[in-house]
């Protein structure tokens, strides 16, 4: 008996049922990890449209003091067309693009807009809150002088 258990100890390696448990408690923190980044980006993402937006809202207030007027635009659109002066006259850079699939939109009259875009997560609070453009939806970011 004694001779059995000094060879088992001489041999060097895992066994096969040491190598699955570590292999699973791997992939299940690997899992984990996963879903919380994937929450992350979605976040992160949101962060980046409420941050376009507010550049957008300080380009559109720079236009309008030299214009004295907001871009007019009776439905809400997406920003491309009524606002690409803002990035022709200097205003910005470039127009900025949603992160992720959605769209940014405007709606303008002469003296005030509306700026919106999805969010991913639930709307912090400082959202214009309102029918126009269909600022009234839960997951609508929105924004108005």
């Amino acid at each position: 008996m004694i001779k059995y258990f000094h060879e088992k100890r001489g041999q060097k390696g895992f066994t096969l049922i040491e190598l699955l448990v570590v292999i699973a408690i791997i992939g299940i923190l690997a899992t984990i990890v996963l879903v919380s980044l994937n929450t992350a980006r979605s976040k992160a993402r949101d962060v980046r449209r409420i941050s376009d937006l507010r550049q957008l809202a300080l380009a559109l207030e720079m236009s309008y003091d030299d214009n004295s007027t907001y871009p007019v635009q009776a439905t809400c659109v997406d920003i491309a067309t009524p606002l690409a002066a803002l990035a022709t006259g200097g205003y910005m850079g470039a127009l900025p693009a949603d992160p992720g699939t959605y769209t940014y939109s405007y709606l303008g009259s002469a003296t005030e807009y509306v700026l919106k875009a999805q969010l991913e997560n639930t709307v912090p609070a400082g959202s214009y809150i309102g029918t126009d453009c269909a600022c009234n939806v839960d997951t609508y970011y929105c924004i108005k002088p």
